[in-house]
């Protein structure tokens, strides 16, 4: 039987499981030599390959290697490095890029409403903040005119959000109604992130209190527009907690691949809806409602099937997106189910309302995988399906022409030329949105074929979507390909709560970076 010392990294991550830590908040575990030196770190002059996709979350640790005077935290005064990244993270990055963007969407609802000169307000906390401007914009990041953006500051007094469910809900309410009672804002997005972000801890007690929390600001802001004549659309961008267990009554802490509601309320006027949808139809339904034109771009059709006669478009409308709300008929496992919910009871009662599909195809992602946030609120806001930059670069690896990416050329050839190392760093998983290990492993065996002699893994872990103690089996798994390519080492594993931030956590990022540079964290023995 092969012993476990050639899996050095993933026994680590075990051993750390049986010390009760979990793969989100892992702490960093560093490999060393017999000297206890540590191995593979990121030196003057290396290659680094960060692999992961969407972005947000992975723009502060890029930062740190490629600012020029970067001051959030010390850095190594002399580190330059030949940094590639998978995607564009942003467009100040002075990184090179292997998939660069097609290009910011046209036409979307937003771009619709500021057309005709009417004045939009998209309110949420910092946790969604780029869900509700950069991606329902169509991945544009400035405001489009007569575009305010209201962002309410995440708490910073909690380590993880299940010590605090509810998170800044009655300020984002707050917020809400002040634009709900002006009648200037004729259309206003709000985003309520509890669900979903409080849904990916194993945490049930915290989940029911999340679920209740939104079920009450939902019915306060509905309340607040029916009053001011607004009309109001309920929905969401993805389910999370629906389905909280796996089949064998393991907890499913990630994305679900349920239909999501939509939910129809007229201040005058009750409207017949189609018996089911995507969430490309909710930008259209809007414009509708709104008398607004559909643009051609639109693939989306109205949700609206019999209107009443006549029809008097609304003058204002109050989108509410309740993140991460699926829909499930199966009681067991379904925490939303489980909570009390008698706002969304009712509404589901006596309100129109249909189904939308919200993961795979519908929302531009591979057939079989689930709903996220980023395709939730582009689909939301584009009105037509967009493909997934996952989609793509699954499609690079299967006709070939990942291994001829320029960008990935050049980092390898950077490399092998001056005698470098090359790093390859992210997320390892398979169904995380923020990308995969096949993208991984499709990097290790290019490495290989350009003749790489000294190639690093630096891996994140994250319990989103897997399986208890998912990551040491993926680790495990990464550990089997360098031995068959004869190349590579794992070299360092760290919990995603460290590496991915979005919220300028600085402390977090200084911890991955200082495992990455100076090899701090806890030294795992290794044959190398």
């Amino acid at each position: 039987m092969r012993s476990e010392t050639t899996f050095p990294m993933s026994r680590a991550v075990l051993n750390a499981y049986a010390e009760g830590q979990e793969d989100e908040t892992l702490l960093p575990l560093v490999g060393v030599n017999q000297q206890q030196t540590p191995l593979g770190r990121i030196q003057p002059g290396d290659s680094i390959i960060f692999y992961n996709i969407r972005g947000e979350r992975e723009i502060e640790l890029s930062r740190s290697f490629t600012e020029e005077n970067f001051r959030k935290f010390p850095v190594h005064p002399g580190l330059p490095v030949h940094f590639t990244t998978m995607i564009e993270y942003s467009k100040d990055l002075n990184t090179g890029v292997a998939f660069p963007p097609r290009g910011v969407l046209s036409d979307t609802l937003s771009d619709i409403i500021a057309a005709h000169g009417l004045a939009q307000a998209k309110i949420t906390e910092a946790e969604k903040a780029v869900h509700i401007s950069y991606f329902f914009n169509g991945k544009k990041s400035d405001p489009l005119p007569k575009e305010e953006r209201i962002v309410v500051p995440t708490r910073k007094d909690v380590r993880l959000f299940d010590e605090a469910p509810e998170m800044s809900i009655d300020e984002i309410s707050r917020e809400a109604e002040a634009r709900i009672q002006d009648p200037s804002r004729r259309f206003i997005v709000v985003n309520f992130p509890n669900v979903d972000v409080v849904g990916h801890i194993e945490n049930e007690p915290a989940i029911l209190r999340a679920v209740e929390a939104v079920d009450r600001q939902t019915g306060a802001l509905v309340d607040q527009a029916l009053r001011q004549n607004m009309a109001v659309i309920v929905t969401a961008d993805h389910g999370t907690v629906e389905k909280w267990l796996y089949p064998d009554g393991g907890v499913d802490t990630g994305h679900t691949d349920s239909p999501v509601p939509f939910i129809l309320l007229h201040p005058e006027q009750k409207f017949s809806l189609k018996s089911e949808g995507e969430l490309t139809d909710i930008a259209p339904t809007i414009l509708d409602l709104m008398g607004l034109p559909v643009p051609a771009s639109m693939t989306g059709s109205s949700l609206i099937q019999k209107k009443p006669s006549p029809v008097v478009p609304v003058s204002r409308l109050l989108l509410l997106i309740l993140d991460g709300w699926g829909l499930c008929e199966n009681t067991k496992g379904n925490l939303i189910a489980c909570a009390q919910t008698p706002v969304m009871d009712r509404l589901l009662r006596d309100c129109p309302h249909t189904r939308l599909a919200a993961s795979g195809p519908a929302v531009g992602l591979p057939a079989g995988t689930v709903g996220n946030s980023e395709a939730g609120h582009l689909h939301i806001g584009a009105g037509r399906r967009i493909y997934s930059d996952r989609l793509l670069i699954d499609q690079a690896i299967a006709r070939k022409e990942f291994h001829r990416n320029p960008a990935f050329l050049r980092a390898m050839e950077n490399a092998r030329q001056n005698n470098r190392a090359l790093h390859l760093m992210g997320i390892v998983s398979f169904f995380s949105s923020h990308g995969s290990i096949e993208h991984l492993l499709a990097l290790m065996e290019m490495a290989k074929q350009q003749g790489v002699s000294e190639l690093y893994i630096h891996a994140m872990l994250g319990r989103r979507g897997e399986q208890a103690e998912s990551g040491a089996r993926y680790i495990r798994q990464v550990e089997e390909k360098c031995r068959s390519l004869g190349l590579g080492q794992v070299v360092s594993v760290i919990g995603r709560y460290w590496s991915m931030d979005r919220e300028e956590n600085w402390d977090r990022i200084e911890k991955t970076y200082r495992m990455l540079v100076y090899g701090e964290g806890t030294p795992v023995p290794t044959e190398g």
